[in-house]
């Protein structure tokens, strides 16, 4: 089948290839002549693990443009563009409601336009009044990837949600895209078909979910640091309730990207817009929990080493999460811009986002306080404190007691409760984790 994919961002682009591996042509639409360009040599603009590999098996399946009268002929067009945050919290629909509008004039009778872009609950019936002029319809397929795992949710997901309408039109349809899916769903994955808001409501109820559990166990850390506790051992314990589960009970400096913050908020801004703001008032908690958790890193420096000025920091993890090269709100460059003003001189590392990383860096004015580079142990180097704020792989599995030759004083603060803390006591450390020690 032909498709199109408009917006070639981190969703979009994903889709786009994984689209193409399951047999159809494919066309991408982006307004960033870069971005398209990149995607054109079969080279992904950003970092995804399998990603790179995904799109140059698939270049013959593959076209992209910054037309959008190439999505022309195309019989399904998914909808992937972005949905910022606006400064009042609530969600930007600028990019969706322009990408619509451009995509009308290249609809035909019986096109189907697919959204998958996070939205407010009832965009969905918004801009069906303004696809069905056309003859085209509209379904909504919200997506639920992972960074680091996109290719992989893409593929294999573990649901395929549809918003349809409750009619013959949404049966058919759903047939339709029963056809573009189909060899995922020879795979027995579940597939949930419901109206559209409800449809809207599974992306942003999951990740508020999500958030909840995230900030609640980050809580109990907070706890846990004035009695003694240790948070790890209480999460294993509470994780042990079926009710509860173990995952996403992981203690730190709380979590960022482009989806959890900004979805928490423009669902608490949507509910207030509503009426029922008073349902979603404990999101607020939420976030403040972790943005506090963000702060306490700094706390535990400034009671260990004192005042910062001119002290050396090694921070470990500039991208909010491992596997991505993504900087999205990220907690650990917030450390990292928050020690800086602090007085302290920052070494960054991360493998992979020290590209977006030394842009921000530069628009904060900060280029004399933070240097940024891809070694790990080099930026260990002469440092008075390491923190660790994205638990890369490899800085898990680094020897402490290589590191205990590098620094100038043997303190680190594990933001993401991964290192081995017996091991890095035993090479000499001070060892402070977040709620556990």
């Amino acid at each position: 089948m032909k498709l199109s994919v408009i917006g070639c961002g981190y969703l979009g682009a994903v889709h786009a290839a994984s689209m193409a591996e399951l047999g159809h042509d494919v066309t991408g639409i982006d307004v960033d002549p870069e971005r398209i360009a990149s995607l054109s040599r079969g080279v992904a603009p950003f970092h995804e693990p399998g990603f790179n590999d995904l799109l140059a098996a698939n270049q013959q399946k593959l076209a992209f443009s910054t037309d959008m009268s190439a999505a022309n002929g195309s019989r399904v067009h998914f909808l992937a563009v972005g949905t910022p945050q606006s400064s009042d919290g609530s969600v930007d629909m600028t990019y969706v409601n322009q990408a619509v509008s451009d995509l009308l004039p290249h609809l035909s009778p019986g096109d189907l336009v697919v959204g998958k872009s996070t939205v407010p609950v009832g965009t969905a019936e918004r801009l069906l009044t303004m696809v069905e002029p056309t003859g085209a319809h509209l379904m909504w397929n919200p997506e639920f990837l992972r960074e680091g795992f996109a290719v992989e949710d893409t593929l294999s997901p573990d649901r395929l949600v549809y918003g349809v309408t409750d009619d013959d039109a949404g049966v058919n349809d759903t047939a339709i895209l029963d056809e573009v899916y189909a060899a995922i769903l020879a795979k027995d994955t579940p597939r949930l078909v419901m109206n559209f808001a409800t449809a809207e409501l599974v992306k942003v109820a999951a990740n508020s979910f999500l958030a909840t559990k995230i900030s609640f166990i980050n809580a109990m850390a907070e706890i846990a640091d004035v009695t003694g506790a240790n948070v790890t051992q209480l999460a294993d314990a509470i994780g042990h309730d079926d009710r509860i589960g173990r995952r996403f009970l992981n203690a730190g400096i709380g979590f960022g990207g482009g989806c959890l913050p900004k979805d928490i908020r423009g669902f608490a801004a949507r509910a207030a817009e509503l009426g029922v703001g008073e349902a979603l008032s404990f999101l607020k908690d939420v976030d403040d929990i972790n943005l506090r958790r963000r702060r306490r890193v700094q706390e535990i420096l400034s009671a260990e080493l004192g005042d910062l000025t001119g002290k050396k920091i090694a921070v470990w993890g500039l991208a909010f999460k491992p596997d991505s090269d993504d900087i999205r709100d990220s907690p650990a460059l917030d450390i990292v811009e928050s020690l800086a003003r602090a007085g302290a001189h920052v070494t960054g590392s991360d493998p992979e986002a020290t590209g977006p990383a030394t842009r921000r860096i530069q628009s904060a004015g900060l280029e004399d306080s933070v240097t940024l580079e891809v070694d790990h142990l080099s930026a260990a180097r002469g440092a008075d404190a390491i923190v660790v704020a994205t638990e890369w792989q490899h800085f898990r599995a680094t020897d402490a007691s290589v590191v205990a030759n590098l620094v100038n004083n043997p303190l680190v603060v594990d933001g993401r409760n991964c290192l081995p803390a017996g091991e890095w006591k035993q090479a000499g450390f001070v060892y402070r984790g977040m709620g556990r020690s």
